[in-house]
């Protein structure tokens, strides 16, 4: 067997390297947090890393969370899904959207991605003032200093640039399967057993 060590992933990963990037999960993947999921990656640097799964919807809605903000629907958009963006922070709220506008709290991730996370941008939204193209997720995935280079030398984790239509065009459902499929892959058809070459 042929491992990588710890220092050829560094240099293959470098900081920042998959920010706007997939994580596709591979088959094998024993978590239940992110079994056949596919993360957004928003920050990726020598102190670790934070995603958002796409495809995990919640049985919540935006409606449900205007509701709860007293906020009215002008454009109604309350039946736009709530995913579940990952095992940390749970109660706080994330908005991935296409646009350069600027929030309270803002990240930008790509020239054309931003990562929202303050009641502006919800107000925004309820009002019809908000991007076009967004994505709502409560919790997020993160990664600690040099975990994730670990996992994906493990080969728990397939990884791509981000593709626009899949983030905001394609059904959360449908997510995990089109960016395998983008690579090239039938995940279905790869063993959940497979060994490392």
């Amino acid at each position: 067997m042929n491992e990588k060590s710890p220092a050829d992933t560094e240099k293959a990963l470098t900081a920042g390297s998959l920010r706007d990037h997939f994580l596709i999960a591979m088959p094998g993947m024993l978590d239940r947090n992110f079994a056949h999921s596919i993360t957004y990656i928003c920050e990726h640097s020598d102190e670790g890393a934070m995603g958002l799964v796409l495809n995990n919807a919640m049985p919540l809605t935006l409606g449900d969370i205007f509701s709860q903000l007293e906020l009215g629907d002008e454009q109604r958009l309350g039946d736009r899904t709530v995913l579940a963006g990952g095992p940390v922070q749970v109660e706080r709220g994330f908005v991935v959207h296409n646009d350069t506008s600027r929030w309270q709290s803002t990240l930008s991730v790509a020239d054309d991605v931003s990562l929202s996370a303050s009641r502006d941008i919800l107000e925004a939204l309820a009002e019809g003032r908000g991007p076009e193209n967004f994505i709502i997720a409560l919790g997020y995935a993160g990664w600690e200093a040099g975990q994730l280079e670990d996992e994906i030398a493990a080969n728990a984790w397939l990884t791509m640039p981000a593709d626009r239509h899949i983030l905001f065009h394609t059904p959360s459902e449908q997510r995990w399967a089109a960016a395998a499929n983008h690579l090239g892959f039938d995940l279905n058809l790869i063993s959940a057993t497979a060994g490392h070459a």
